[in-house]
C-alpha cells in the first residue's frame, strides 16, 4: 500500500490568526511542497492572495462556494480528488477552514471511498485568539448560563459563537493560544489552563505570537483523525450529520477608491467596527502615490495594517470584506469607511 498524503486541517474563529501561522509554515517549509486549500467566507479570495508568494500558485485552492463543512460532497471531495489525481502530488495538505466552520463533518470526510486509501488527517489544529478569550467574548460560563436556563427555559443559553468556538475545541489535536503577545504570563497561563480544560483527552495547548511554531509541531502530529470521531464532537453537536446554518452571520465586499491618509482610514474603520459590531474585517487597500499593497487585517477592535507587496500589473483595486451576524447596517457601514 502507497503511503497515506497527510493533510492537517487548520480551523479556528474569525481573526484568531489562522492565515497568519499558514503563512509562517509555507515560509518555513524546508522544501517540503505543501499543497493548501483554503474555504473563504465571503465575495472574494481575500486569504488566497495573502498567502501567494509563499508557495506555487498551482498549490493554492480555493473553495468560495459555501462554508466547506457544507459542501463537502459538492466541493471539497472533488477537489481532494484532483490534487490527489496530480502527477507532482504535494508532500502534505494544509486545509484552512473558514471561521464559520464546524471541523468534525470535514475530518469525516476523509473516511469517505475515493480518498481513504490515499489521504489521512494528520491533525487538527485550532488556533484561537487568546486576547479575545481572556476578555470572555467566546469563553463559557457554565454557572451562569445554567442560572438563566433554570430560570428561563426559553433562553437560548448558548449564542451561535460560542456553539462554534466549542466545536472547534472539541475537535483538535492541537490548540494554539495565539497572540500571546497580547497577554501577561498570568493570563496566557489562565486562558491555556481552561482551554485544556474543555479540550479533548490528550489535544495539547501550545502557545504563540502571530501564529510562529516550528513547521514539525503542526504537521507531523499522524493522529488520523477520521478514525477516531467518537471523541471530536462538542456536548451540544451529539448528531453532526444534522449539519448546521450559517443564518447568524452574514458578510459583503465594500470597494474603495484610493485613500490619501492609512492613519485616518485606520480611524474610521475603528469607528465603524465599535459602532455596528463587526466580528471581523479584511482586505486591500490602494495608498495614494504608494506601489506598494496595503493589507488590512481587523478582529474586533484591534487593526493591523502594513504593506505587503508591489500591485505589479494587478488592478490597484481597494477591496474590504466586512463580517458579521446577521443585520448588518450595511448602508450605514460603508458610510462610516468611506469617510
Amino acid at each position: 500500500m502507497p503511503q497515506k498524503i497527510p493533510a492537517t486541517v487548520i480551523t479556528g474563529f474569525l481573526g484568531s490568526g489562522k492565515t497568519t501561522m499558514i503563512r509562517h509554515l509555507l515560509d518555513n517549509a524546508e522544501g517540503r511542497r505543501i499543497a493548501l486549500v483554503i474555504n473563504e467566507f465571503g465575495e472574494t479570495g481575500v486569504d488566497g492572495d495573502l498567502l501567494k508568494g509563499c508557495c506555487a500558485e498551482d498549490d493554492i485552492i480555493e473553495l468560495s462556494n459555501g462554508c466547506i463543512c457544507c459542501t463537502v460532497a459538492d466541493d471539497f471531495l472533488p477537489t481532494m480528488e484532483k490534487l490527489l489525481a496530480r502527477p507532482d502530488k504535494p508532500d502534505h495538505i494544509v486545509i484552512e477552514t473558514s471561521g464559520l466552520a464546524l471541523p468534525q463533518p470535514l475530518v469525516r470526510a476523509f473516511a469517505w471511498p475515493g480518498i481513504s486509501t490515499r489521504v489521512t488527517v494528520d491533525g487538527v489544529v485550532t488556533v484561537v485568539d487568546g486576547k479575545a478569550v481572556a476578555e470572555g467574548r467566546f469563553a463559557e460560563d457554565e454557572s451562569a448560563i445554567e442560572a438563566q436556563r433554570q430560570s428561563d427555559d426559553s433562553i437560548d443559553h448558548e449564542t451561535p459563537l460560542s456553539e462554534l468556538f466549542e466545536d472547534q475545541i472539541a475537535c483538535a489535536d492541537m490548540i494554539v493560544l495565539n497572540k500571546a503577545d497580547l497577554l501577561s504570563g498570568t493570563e496566557a497561563a489562565d486562558v491555556a489552563r481552561q482551554l485544556a480544560e474543555e479540550a479533548r483527552p490528550g489535544a495539547r495547548v501550545l502557545v504563540a505570537q502571530k501564529g510562529a511554531l516550528p513547521l514539525d509541531v503542526i504537521l507531523g502530529i499522524k493522529a488520523a483523525a477520521e478514525t477516531d470521531m467518537e471523541t471530536r464532537s462538542a456536548p451540544h453537536h451529539d448528531n453532526e450529520e444534522e449539519g448546521h446554518d450559517h443564518d447568524e452571520f452574514e458578510s459583503f465586499v465594500l470597494d474603495l477608491p484610493e485613500v490619501p491618509d492609512v492613519a485616518a482610514l485606520t480611524q474610521r474603520l475603528a469607528s465603524a467596527i465599535e459602532a455596528h459590531d463587526i466580528l471581523r474585517l479584511k482586505g486591500f487597500v490602494a495608498v495614494a502615490g504608494k506601489p506598494l499593497r496595503l493589507t488590512v487585517q481587523a478582529a474586533g477592535p484591534r487593526i493591523e495594517t502594513y504593506f505587503d507587496r508591489p500591485w505589479g500589473t494587478s488592478p490597484r483595486e481597494s477591496k474590504l470584506v466586512v463580517i458579521g451576524e446577521a443585520g448588518l447596517d450595511r448602508t450605514a457601514i460603508e458610510e462610516a469607511i468611506r469617510g
